[in-house]
């Protein structure tokens, strides 16, 4: 049985219409990069499945089928198909560093933001746009 996500902490469930009918909503567990994660089912979620979950572990099962373990419990249902989504922005940001903004750009916003603090400055401001 492979497992599909660990979530570490607590798990958020959402309950929706079709086609995505259980989404849940949680940081990954360490050994996935300890990200914000989202996976969603086509599938309705198990009537006695809680609004919150914590430390679930999704494991896909034979034939479409799901379990959803969080300590002692377990739910298990069938999805057409199943969506996980990872927040990766933090790697991606530290891999590429932001550039460095040219000094004459700086120093414009700089002079257009404090002329935009006086009490003039909207008023010229939107004189020199016509």
């Amino acid at each position: 049985m492979p497992e599909l996500i660990t979530f570490s902490g607590p798990v958020r469930i959402e309950r929706g219409p079709a086609p995505l009918g259980l989404t849940l909503h949680g940081q990954a567990g360490a050994a996935a990069g300890g990200e914000a994660s989202t996976l969603a089912f086509t599938a309705s979620a198990p009537e006695d499945l809680p609004a919150t979950l914590e430390g679930a572990v999704v494991t896909r099962l034979e034939d479409g089928r799901y379990r959803i373990a969080s300590g002692a419990r377990e739910w298990r249902l069938a999805a057409a198909a199943v969506h996980l989504t990872r927040e990766v922005a933090p790697q991606f940001y530290r891999a590429l560093p932001p550039r460095k903004v040219p000094l004459l750009k700086r120093l414009v916003w700089r002079a257009v933001l404090a002329l935009a603090a006086g009490r003039a400055g909207p008023w010229l401001l939107r004189a020199l746009r016509r």
